[in-house]
């Protein structure tokens, strides 16, 4: 993994916290759409991941909480999320890491989740909040991240999109080579849904199509 930050990785998961800091400016935070799957039915899961940065200059390293309310995350998604955490830290060099990250999960009604397939969206998430970049509304994006910043393959694509479709999302980004699977045809079904769907390989690419910038 990243040694320089192994030490840091390995507390991000420690702060498990009830309630959100008092003030926080709307224009700081990212809202990060996160596309579920549960085993009870295939209308799939919609989730907001609410990330905000304090900028201060201590704890340094930086630190990431996750402020238990709403959305509850198995060890699975925790991990993932200690993984994408790591990689956008690596890849905004220029950025000066301390403070606090908090995260916290908003949905309609309690949810629960787990699984690495919001790690891709996670990444491009981090990585905005530490650019002072927001997320396009609209695109919403399924995938695990490699190490390397390659977009991973997952499961139940079809529950995903349909879920976002609810909520009004007409773009939804997917591993490279998932649209057509012996599963599935993602395009017929974003044809049905009016979303369109498109293939990505990498975290820059992701990250060009929900922000509209460059990493």
């Amino acid at each position: 993994m990243m040694p320089r930050h192994l030490a840091a990785i390995c507390a991000l998961i420690a702060s498990l916290l009830c309630g959100v800091p008092v003030s926080v400016s709307a224009d700081s935070v990212i809202e990060l759409p996160v596309l579920g799957a549960i085993r009870q039915n295939n209308l799939g899961v919609f989730e907001i991941l609410m990330m905000w940065w304090d900028r201060k200059p201590e704890p340094n390293p930086v630190q990431l909480q996750w402020l238990l309310a709403g959305v509850r995350l198995g060890n699975d998604h925790l991990g993932a999320m200690a993984q994408a955490f790591a990689y956008a830290v690596e890849r905004t060099p220029s950025v000066q890491h301390s403070g606090t990250v908090s995260v916290q999960g908003v949905a309609y009604r309690p949810t629960g989740s787990d699984g690495p397939s919001a790690g891709a969206a996670m990444a491009v998430g981090f990585i905005a909040m530490f650019k002072g970049e927001h997320i396009q509304r609209g695109v919403a994006l399924t995938g695990t991240i490699e190490p390397d910043g390659q977009i991973g393959p997952v499961g139940s694509i079809p529950d995903k999109i349909r879920a976002a479709a609810r909520e009004g999302y007409r773009t939804v980004l997917v591993p490279r080579e998932q649209i057509h699977d012996e599963r599935w045809n993602l395009n017929e079904l974003g044809f049905q849904l009016n979303v369109t769907v498109k293939e990505v390989d990498t975290i820059d690419e992701a990250y060009q199509l929900m922000t509209g910038q460059r990493i």
